[in-house]
């Protein structure tokens, strides 16, 4: 495989939508999307009325990649061979002599080779995303809770509450019947909760346009969502930039179903109509599969194997199953290397976080693309050395999964918007070293410069 990637090469450009083209301002959604759950369980299923503050400092144990185990109420942070390097139960933390003993050198129970590794099952849950990490939160409380009234209680069964949370505040018919907290607070004052698409990025996809390719949008938000968000980031034309538009694609089934299991449909007034054979032309449709989808890109492009490149935020819904199931490039949008900016960018005097608006007094949440001071950093932590030996760092398993699954990783599309179109990137590859793939720089920790490292 070719060393370097450029879009120039590629016929067709897909896009996921939430945190991907639609950037939030995270110290205001993540509050939301908390409170959205929270009240749910308070008012709904009669739990403690204590999980509806939130402290600033609370934010700091939200870390993306951290794996619920939901029999035991346990939160892991899995290395790259799938050994556990820190845990919490709740959100206390365990120590060294406490994990050693629970967890050893050994394999987590649930860890699979790579590719057998689903990141939703029964028995665990992967955060991976923004909109899972206040729910992470918000479980380790529910665990603190139910620990503290059960006198240490061992087995948990709280999930299926938080999937009635989930369900109350974003089924399908939600955003219309003003459900729930969250869409009602999102459409009153968007202004809050959205970051606008710079020019750079509004200029550049019309010239993805302009140079022939076709462009895609593939969302697991529903229609109605999908049209504020666009509208509001983009402008009431925005429908003019893409070939085809899908919206509640049920990602990662979108990839991994085959078509007689997710059929397309087609919209009437954001209602899904009858199920599609085929996909037969561009236009803006439900569901649907990735196989049908690739068939109708070989019609537009008269190609037997166009080649597609596919931009998303979640390891689990976009990345993983785009690369995996149809072997298409992808562009992972790696928000933590923002945080990274900051870093690099500031002087001891100039700390405050990137998005300083004023809006907190006292101490300051952490934003939720920094470094957890509970959990390390996403990409590396260090493994207790035994008597007499030296701590030695390793890949975590998300840092693992990146360059395993991802052509390249950047921290916003921003960040490549005014490159040409024909401009070479250094892709992921087992030839090339951990760091190729990320642009513009490694994250700070996987340079070589030990002192960045985070002890």
């Amino acid at each position: 495989m070719a060393q370097q990637f450029s879009l120039a090469a590629c016929d067709v450009v897909g896009f996921d939508l939430d945190h991907t083209l639609c950037r939030y301002n995270l110290p205001e959604s993540a509050p939301l999307i908390y409170n959205s759950f929270a009240q749910f369980l308070v008012k709904e299923k009669g739990y403690d009325k204590e999980l509806l503050s939130v402290t600033p400092e609370d934010w700091d144990f939200c870390c993306k990649g951290l794996a619920l185990d939901l029999e035991d109420g346990n939160f892991l942070k899995l290395a790259d061979n799938g050994t556990v390097l820190r845990a919490s139960h709740g959100t206390k933390m365990m120590a060294p002599e406490v994990l050693a003993e629970a967890y050893g050198k050994k394999e987590w129970k649930h860890f699979l080779s790579d590719t057998g590794m689903v990141c939703r099952s029964g028995k665990y849950y992967f955060y991976d995303n923004y909109f899972d990490l206040p729910g992470a939160l918000l479980c380790a409380r529910v665990v603190d809770y139910l620990t503290k009234q059960n006198n240490g209680q061992k087995t948990f069964d709280f999930w299926k509450d938080i999937v009635a949370a989930i369900q109350h505040n974003y089924k399908m018919s939600a955003f219309k019947e003003n459900c729930g907290i969250y869409f009602p607070e999102i459409k009153r004052d968007p202004g809050r909760y959205l970051h606008s698409c710079p020019e750079s990025v509004k200029k550049w996809l019309r010239q993805l346009k302009n140079a022939g390719k076709i462009l895609l949008l593939i969302t697991s938000s529903h229609s109605d969502y999908c049209r504020l968000l666009c509208e509001y980031i983009l402008g009431n034309d925005f429908t003019d930039l893409f070939d085809i538009v899908i919206t509640n694609a049920l990602k990662p089934g979108f990839f991994s179903h085959l078509p007689s299991q997710r059929p397309f449909r087609t919209l009437e007034n954001d209602e899904e109509q009858e199920a599609l054979p085929s996909l037969d032309k561009p236009g803006w449709y439900s569901q649907g599969n990735a196989v049908h989808l690739y068939e109708l890109l070989k019609k537009m492009t008269g190609k037997p194997e166009p080649k597609v490149v596919y931009f998303g935020d979640s390891m689990h819904s976009d990345i993983f199953p785009a690369c995996h199931y149809s072997n298409w490039e992808t562009v992972l949008i790696l928000e933590e290397l923002r945080g990274d900016e900051g870093a690099r960018s500031q002087r001891p005097e100039e700390s405050e976080p990137l998005e300083k608006k004023g809006k907190y007094e006292g101490p300051k949440a952490k934003p939720l693309n920094t470094s957890s001071k509970k959990w390390g950093s996403f990409f590396i932590d260090s493994v207790w050395g035994l008597e007499n030996t030296e701590d030695s760092l390793v890949y975590t398993w998300s840092c693992k999964r990146i360059s395993t699954y991802s052509t390249i990783a950047i921290p916003s599309i921003e960040a490549i918007a005014e490159l040409p179109l024909d401009y070479k990137f250094t892709r992921f590859s087992s030839s090339n070293s951990k760091t190729a793939g990320y642009y513009p720089n490694p994250p700070l920790v996987l340079t070589s410069d030990e002192t960045l490292i985070p002890k």
